[in-house]
């Protein structure tokens, strides 16, 4: 299984890198293209992290090692801004429709913006072994969203270009619908990342199978009532086995041989 995933995750990687190389390719012919401009986009930037996170869980999976907890992190972190630029775009491209103006959506935007979004939440929720997420993970799911925003409206007041409506005073009112569309836009992000989250707790546990558990993870020793039951069943065979009788629960340290001799010795005086 192991093997299926990690292969599934390698080729995700190559589908998306094709992808951005050929949407770089389309864009050349508009005439605000600027190869900063490109790289200025939220998708752009979160399938170029895609790419290195599907390389690093493949080939941890082809390998047999389970993902570290830092890195499920960012996996979980990388996925929710893969999927909701998906969402993002599909409203974009929705509206557009309902007023009258298509928008070109070649190959390379649809892998992008639709095929890699949806196979990483089916790989979220289908593929064995991943790791239960720290909901402390919420704490900076927005840190990068409101960075890049910040970044955006900064040089797009520089240099008169914005990559999404919303973040264009010319094209939002201000304070109005420029709060209420990045609001959703933050408020997605955060639900995304929720439901994410949601779904490694409430997921069977378990590693791939064939996997070895993330550096640093230590087995703990059956402590439970069943395991403290099967170690009294042990005691009591092996007390039989002996022609001893033991007692469940108060299975005894064997004693020293001096002790031994010194019983004996009582014994004889007595």
């Amino acid at each position: 299984m192991r093997h299926v995933v990690g292969g599934l995750r390698l080729l995700a990687a190559a589908v998306g890198l094709v992808a951005l190389v050929g949407n770089f390719v389309y864009v050349l012919g508009f005439s605000t293209f600027t190869s900063f401009n490109y790289f200025s986009y939220f998708t752009q930037q979160s399938n170029m992290s895609n790419v290195v996170v599907l390389v690093g869980s493949g080939v941890a999976a082809l390998r047999g090692r389970s993902e570290s907890p830092l890195f499920v992190s960012v996996h979980a972190l990388v996925t929710t801004y893969v999927i909701v630029s998906g969402i993002v775009y599909g409203i974009i491209v929705a509206e557009s429709l309902a007023n009258g103006y298509a928008i070109g959506v070649p190959w390379s935007s649809q892998v992008l913006h639709f095929w890699i979004p949806s196979y990483v939440l089916v790989d979220w929720v289908l593929a064995p072994g991943r790791s239960r997420i720290s909901w402390k993970v919420l704490g900076v799911v927005l840190v990068y969203p409101v960075v890049w925003g910040v970044a955006t409206i900064v040089r797009g007041a520089d240099v008169g270009w914005y990559p999404y409506f919303f973040l264009d005073p010319a094209q939002v009112s201000w304070p109005g619908e420029f709060l209420m569309y990045n609001a959703i836009a933050l408020g997605t992000i955060v639900g995304v990342l929720t439901g994410l989250i949601a779904l490694s707790h409430l997921r069977p546990r378990g590693p791939l199978a064939g996997t070895a558990p993330p550096p640093g993870h230590v087995d703990q020793p059956g402590g439970g009532a069943g395991s403290g039951a099967a170690g009294a069943a042990g005691a009591q065979e092996a007390g039989v086995a002996s022609g001893v009788v033991v007692s469940p629960g108060s299975v005894s340290a064997p004693s020293s041989p001096s002790a031994s001799s010194s019983a004996g010795s009582s014994s004889r005086s007595r």
